[in-house]
């Protein structure tokens, strides 16, 4: 999280604080919620059904449900379908690269391909 940069349209230098993050049910963590809370940063993330009923089956005390915003998390769909083709270049399937400059080198690669091809 500390290393998120949102450019901005104009001057000026960029943003760490994004709107809100889209995530998958494997970041629903309390802690993560309440980290995001702290920054004031929206979490579109969906709860497991586990978390769900562990907080129905408390009852008044499992306190309310998290917001979910659906149509913010269909966007989520754009970056996974991203990911995945960045996935189908070899080297960043595997991972092989054992500094992580040469894998973030392999990713701006990857990414400039495949904006070319377009």
């Amino acid at each position: 999280m500390s290393r998120i940069r949102v450019p901005r349209s104009g001057p000026g230098r960029p943003r760490t604080r994004p709107l809100l993050v889209l995530a998958d049910r494997a970041y629903s963590s309390r802690a993560i919620r309440s980290h995001l809370r702290r920054r004031s940063i929206r979490a579109v993330i969906p709860q497991p059904s586990d978390q769900v009923g562990h907080r129905l089956r408390r009852g008044r005390l499992g306190g309310r449900p998290p917001g979910f915003d659906a149509e913010a998390y269909k966007q989520r769909n754009t970056v996974e379908r991203c990911i995945n083709r960045l996935k189908q270049w070899r080297g960043l399937a595997t991972r092989t690269d054992k500094l992580a400059i040469a894998y973030q080198a392999a990713l701006h690669l990857a990414g400039i391909l495949i904006w070319t091809r377009r």
